[in-house]
């Protein structure tokens, strides 16, 4: 119980909250990157308990609801294909794409598999050698050197049947073609904690560097995030915007070097497709040429055919910070967790899904 005392304790939010009202006069709006933040910040009612001058914003911080239509598609063709296996976190199965879904095709037929890691995978490509098993890799710096292991582990076995669709996505630079878009203004930016683990708090330089804007890394308990806010209230009081680690138990300035090394063993930086935002430069992770076998979108080269986005769903503004999930015409009306027509309302880190929920 230390863990949960230490990180809930009343008095020392109450202390937070406290010096948060003392010390903000100025109306500021901060963005939460992290989709686990909205969640934690719904959750606590942290939103009705900060004064009127602190806005908070949800961000394109769900890897599941920025993955575009188009990569989607493609990964459903996959699917269909014959002789294929194809593994899946979870979250990925109802997420709506042009014509359908991951659970849609493999109610037709499709042999679509939830997994829990990289690791399953692997062990059905060892079960079925006989059969194509592709991994859809979707997620951040967080899963990307897992992925990485896993193509690693399938080299080193000879696993000639094992591949993996890479739809990983990097973060900062999605943070950068926010800012240049000047859509939201934005007084700070609270940096995601599992993804700061793994980069580093130094990687979040740029935006007091570059744009003035501060940037605070959070935990996920209730006082971690206040703690971020207070940070960046402080430093929009200043008028001195910093990087300051408000979660050092888990992040180092320098981050995890040994998984950011098998990472960039096995991935390059190039441009992804982002829902909301676009193709977005040096922000995705494809297979360096040496582990070329490896990537299934070069061994399956199929033709998903036209992308189809539905008219009246916002996701993408929602991820831009621009409007709020209430703003969506189709929010609670016709798109619920059960009959989800975005992917913000399917992921369990989906702004959506929080408002779904808790309310506000």
């Amino acid at each position: 119980m230390k863990y949960v005392d230490e990180f809930r304790d009343p008095q020392l939010a109450r202390n937070l909250l406290a010096g948060i009202w003392e010390r903000s006069t100025r109306p500021v709006q901060f963005m939460e990157f992290c989709g686990g933040h909205t969640h934690a910040i719904f959750r606590y009612g942290l939103r009705q308990v900060l004064p009127p001058t602190v806005r908070l914003r949800s961000g394109p911080g769900c890897p599941v609801c920025v993955t575009a239509n188009g990569d989607l598609d493609r990964a459903i063709a996959l699917a269909r294909l014959p002789g294929v296996i194809l593994t899946t976190f979870g979250d990925m199965l109802k997420v709506p794409g042009s014509h359908g879904s991951l659970q849609t095709a493999r109610a037709e037929g499709a042999d679509v598999r939830m997994v829990y890691s990289t690791l399953d995978a692997l062990q059905m490509a060892r079960e079925h050698p006989d059969r194509a098993v592709i991994f859809l890799g979707v997620g951040f710096e967080t899963t990307a050197p897992t992925v990485a292991a896993a193509i690693l582990q399938a080299e080193a076995e000879g696993l000639d049947n094992f591949t993996v669709l890479s739809l990983h996505k990097l973060t900062p630079p999605a943070t950068r073609a926010i800012l240049d878009a000047g859509e939201v203004n934005l007084s700070g930016i609270i940096g995601p904690g599992h993804v700061t683990t793994l980069i580093g708090s130094r990687a979040w330089e740029f935006l007091p560097q570059e744009y003035g804007v501060g940037c605070a890394v959070a935990g996920f308990e209730p006082l971690d995030i206040l703690r971020a806010v207070a940070a960046l209230v402080e430093m929009a009081e200043d008028g001195r915007p910093t990087v300051v680690n408000a979660y050092s138990r888990s992040v180092r300035p320098e981050g995890n070097r040994a998984a950011l090394e098998v990472m960039e063993r096995v991935f390059e930086v190039g441009e992804a497709d982002w829902r909301g935002l676009g193709r977005v430069p040096v922000s995705g992770l494809t297979l360096r040429p040496e582990y070329a076998r490896f990537d299934a979108a070069l061994a399956f080269p199929v033709q998903p055919g036209p992308t189809r986005e539905h008219k009246s769903c916002r996701c993408g503004d929602v991820l831009r910070g621009t409007i709020e999930p209430p703003d969506c015409p189709l929010f609670r009306r016709v798109c619920t967790p059960a009959h989800p027509i975005g992917p913000c309302m399917v992921s369990a880190e989906g702004a959506c899904a929080a408002w779904y929920q808790y309310g506000e």
